[in-house]
């Protein structure tokens, strides 16, 4: 994680957050939230007239509640005390983020933290907020739009890593044997990098025998196109399959331990349950994109924009180019692979996981 800034958030905080991290789940895909907050539980300061809005895509997937959020929160205060807050979350609904944006530029708020549901419908928001001369730091997802900055991952990287890890975990002979590859969603622009990179690892070396794009990343869905596949193929014939996320490999460890599959899957974002399922043996790998440093490069970046100063190339060293053709400094986080080997000097050392929660000893 080079060039990254010392983390200035308190270690109780990140334990608060990951023992919130139990909480969440159970939030629906159709609702949306929004809340209000203060610097420093309420006091006011010198910042106390800049708004920041925070908006986030969903809740079914574990980190934008437990981690992404009160990460972002804790950084924002600690970096610019008494700015005010405005959080969102569009509940995986495009529409509902929209106004969600129109919501956040009536209210003042002078930079946005955005991670898009939808990276090309929210284009017109985009400019909205550029013409009221609003800052934009698209946040783990490039959107399209005059974007004035964007920090992520090495999203190209992750699908590189995870098609390497499933191509081991196959073995010697990988070219006589079938996969079936299940992708994230087609409205989301970090997916069809992870599906690229993974694609450049794979193609050649081993069949793909179906393939899936996932709308709205719904592990649901993964399950019933995981049940498809192995109707279709068979299940002698499956040796492997590419999950895109943990989310989604959830709902496809359900589908092959119903067939009585046991086969590679890989995963990412290092959801609790995936490095569960990792310790049993019914998931091979997941990703792990370190949320800390990710918020706090955001943080960083939006709290210069709030004070009127250009971030320089010691925050954003990168370039990315949008789906609508942008160049936007950017901030690429290189991803680190956990797999069985490697748990407790990865989720466990950095305090994302305690062991007692995975069930296992250090």
């Amino acid at each position: 994680m080079q060039h990254l800034r010392p983390a200035r958030a308190a270690g109780i905080f990140f334990a608060a957050a990951v023992l919130a991290a139990t909480a969440v789940g159970c939030g629906s895909a159709k609702s949306s939230k929004s809340s209000s907050s203060s610097g420093s539980g309420g006091t006011t300061g010198s910042n106390s007239s800049t708004r920041i809005g925070i908006l986030l895509p969903e809740s079914k997937t574990t980190r934008y509640e437990a981690f992404d959020k009160p990460l972002l929160v804790a950084e924002l205060n600690a970096k610019m005390p008494g700015v005010q807050i405005d959080y969102y979350n569009a509940g995986q609904d495009a529409t509902v983020q929209q106004t969600q944006v129109d919501t956040a530029l009536t209210k003042g708020d002078k930079v946005l933290i955005l991670d898009a549901v939808d990276s090309k419908s929210i284009q017109a928001s985009v400019q909205k907020a550029h013409d009221a001369g609003v800052k934009v730091v698209a946040y783990d997802r490039l959107a399209q739009g005059p974007v004035d900055a964007y920090v992520s991952f090495d999203n190209m990287k992750v699908g590189e890593l995870q098609g390497t890890a499933l191509l081991t975990a196959l073995g010697s002979g990988a070219a006589s044997k079938q996969i079936v590859m299940i992708n994230g969603s087609p409205t989301d622009p970090n997916a069809a990098q992870f599906k690229a990179g993974a694609q450049s690892v794979l193609n050649g070396k081993v069949k793909i025998g179906k393939e899936y794009d996932t709308p709205n990343w719904d592990p649901n869905t993964a399950n019933q196109e995981m049940s498809g596949a192995i109707t279709a193929l068979g299940a002698a014939s499956i040796n492997g399959v590419y999950s895109a996320n943990d989310g989604m490999a959830a709902g496809i460890a359900t589908a092959l331990s119903a067939s009585g599959l046991h086969v590679p899957l890989t995963g990412q974002d290092a959801q609790l349950d995936a490095i569960q399922r990792i310790e049993a043996g019914t998931q091979t790998m997941t990703i792990y994109k370190p949320y800390k440093p990710e918020a706090t490069t955001a943080a960083d970046v939006a709290v210069e924009f709030a004070q009127g100063k250009t971030p320089g190339t010691d925050l954003l060293p990168d370039k990315q180019t949008s789906g609508s053709g942008q160049s936007v400094p950017s901030k690429l986080i290189t991803p680190t692979v956990v797999d069985k080997s490697n748990v407790c000097t990865t989720v466990v050392k950095d305090g994302l996981y305690t062991a007692a929660q995975i069930g296992i000893t250090c």
